[in-house]
């Protein structure tokens, strides 16, 4: 590890929050913020208090957490042309915000001064001492971000110089060189930050944007090249293509250059903290994001896979543990056997290579991929199948019901469901109605069911995905249904394919509960008991609530 130590700017709170789709309320930032701060961020830009009630309101409540690791940062601009920094309104708002750190922005680009400030080329310099110098008197740290740096000194460096120089003699303790556009190219913000590097006496940050997909590229060319600060979002939130992931940034650097960002103890908790943030988000986690992603360790084909066995290095570039994540290995109809055979290994389930039952599962696997099953995203299902193949399948219950429409067409449709189960020679019958016919099935099976098996009263739906296969055949077209189920401890995954989509949702989800339920008597042990032996993926295949 060098002795090199890079200061972390977390900005998911404000700029993260201009991504589309993304609205955090006052509590979604407040517990990220906690968990940014458990993972040692030393900055989390809280957001702009004169912009909007929601980050006042936020600046008040953090105030409340007692953040042990991190400083919160309120951020804002410039004072406006031809005004007093004493009287500007969105300088008043920063202080207000009561934090010992604040950040704010100017204009590096003369375009930008002259064509959106409609103001000269020296009263935005003196705009932006003013405001740093203010802010200064007042015993704030301040960080100065230079907008649109790179293109500004692209087009007039030595006017773009200028105004670093304006923040740096007010006092700024950081400058930071913002690609705000995010056109810029590694080479370019190599080339820039050592040209400068040596003229400016006070650390370089850099705050890059991913429009060109080089967002992360760019922030660990500027570190090489003498920056000490980096900017970017938990996850690459951010407008239009995003901010950086800091998280990649972070593990490029300290991983790869052995640079020092965070404790090397907390390098484990990146992947579950991409995970967190993601769920506070509402926002499903990409599966193939750089090292925290749920595919980032994933090997589907067969070759891959029979390498890694033998020595991971050959198709992974580090170690997933030190990040937190592991390696999967992917059934599907571009793997081999050696596929089958880790997955089982997984699963218990004893099998051979040369086994005349991994021979059919295979064979199976490719078959019904073929029918558009996917079995990479449902290991429970793939359980099943490779149980019922094995010869160790077992029946729990048979069933059968039907579905009617009662009412469609309005605000309130609804449907009906009539289901009976059979379970050791006695049958249960229930009839619910629900607000589809999915749903309807789904109550009414969990009615039935739960006079067996009560501990089906705490499993919950997580997801339910519907994807058309073949769209070729319109209204016909046979769909995939992926349900992910949950016991409030583990998550588990089944996958259905039919031209009908409750026949899709049933035949591997409710229809094949008899693969989930635990071999003893469901009546001849305490419930808490009785929810124990739920203790593997397989035992909780395949029932969700609320469809």
């Amino acid at each position: 590890m060098s002795s090199k130590k890079i200061e972390i700017y977390d900005t998911t709170l404000r700029d993260g929050s201009q991504g589309e789709g993304i609205s955090f309320s006052v509590q979604d930032k407040v517990l990220i913020a906690r968990r940014l701060d458990e993972l040692g961020f030393p900055y989390i830009e809280g957001g702009w208090p004169g912009a909007n009630p929601k980050d006042v309101a936020f600046f008040e409540e953090i105030k409340k957490a007692k953040l042990r690791n991190s400083s919160v940062v309120a951020f804002g601009s410039t004072r406006k042309a031809g005004s007093r920094a004493v009287d500007d309104g969105n300088l008043k708002g920063l202080l207000a915000a009561g934090t010992d750190v604040i950040t704010i922005f100017g204009k590096s680009w003369d375009i930008h001064v002259k064509e959106v400030f409609r103001t000269d080329l020296d009263e935005n310099l003196r705009m932006i001492g003013d405001s740093v110098g203010y802010l200064r008197s007042r015993g704030k740290k301040v960080i100065y971000d230079a907008e649109h740096f790179f293109d500004g000194y692209a087009a007039n460096p030595a006017y773009a110089l200028k105004t670093l120089e304006s923040a740096l003699e007010a006092g700024a303790s950081t400058l930071v060189l913002c690609d705000t556009n995010g056109g810029s190219l590694p080479s370019r913000i190599s080339k820039m930050i050592s040209e400068i590097r040596p003229r400016i006496k006070c650390p370089l940050g850099i705050h890059t944007h991913n429009d060109c997909g080089v967002g992360i590229a760019n922030a660990v060319a500027a570190v090489e090249a003498g920056a000490e600060h980096v900017q970017g979002t938990v996850n690459g939130y951010g407008e239009r293509c995003g901010n950086p992931d800091l998280l990649a940034i972070i593990a490029n650097l300290q991983l790869k250059l052995g640079v020092a960002c965070i404790a090397p103890q907390k390098m484990k908790e990146l992947a579950e903290t991409a995970r967190y943030v993601s769920e506070v988000a509402n926002l499903i986690q990409a599966k193939n994001q750089p090292y925290v992603g749920q595919s980032a360790f994933a090997h589907k084909g067969g070759v891959h896979i029979d390498a890694v066995v033998k020595n991971p290095v050959t198709y992974e570039h580090i170690d997933p543990a030190l990040v937190g994540n592991r390696r999967r290995f992917l059934v599907s109809d571009v793997g081999g056997r050696t596929n089958i055979l880790l997955k089982a290994k997984e699963l218990d389930i004893d099998l051979k290579k040369e086994s005349p039952e991994t021979r059919r599962i295979l064979e199976e696997v490719k078959k019904r991929e073929h029918e558009g099953y996917q079995y990479e995203a449902a290991d429970a299902s793939l359980e099943l199948l490779m149980r019922d193949q094995t010869g160790k399948g077992q029946k729990f219950f048979e069933a059968k019901g039907q579905v009617s429409q009662e009412k469609i067409g309005d605000n309130d449709p609804t449907a009906r469901a009539q289901v009976t189960v059979k379970v050791g020679g006695k049958e249960e019958s229930a009839r619910e109605s629900g607000d589809g016919p999915v749903n309807a099935l789904d109550k009414a099976f969990r009615k039935a069911l739960s006079v067996f098996y009560p501990a089906i009263g705490d499993l919950r739906l997580d997801d339910y995905k519907v994807r058309i296969v073949d769209s070729r055949s319109g209204t016909a077209a046979r769909v995939r249904v992926f349900i992910e189920t949950t016991d409030g401890k583990k998550v588990w995954t089944t996958v259905g394919v039919s031209s009908n989509v409750i026949e899709a949702s049933c035949r591997y989800s409710v229809a094949r509960l008899c693969g989930a339920i635990p071999i003893a008597p469901p009546r001849s042990l305490p419930r808490a008991s009785h929810l124990g032996l739920f203790d593997r993926t397989v035992r909780l295949i395949g029932f969700s609530a609320d469809w």
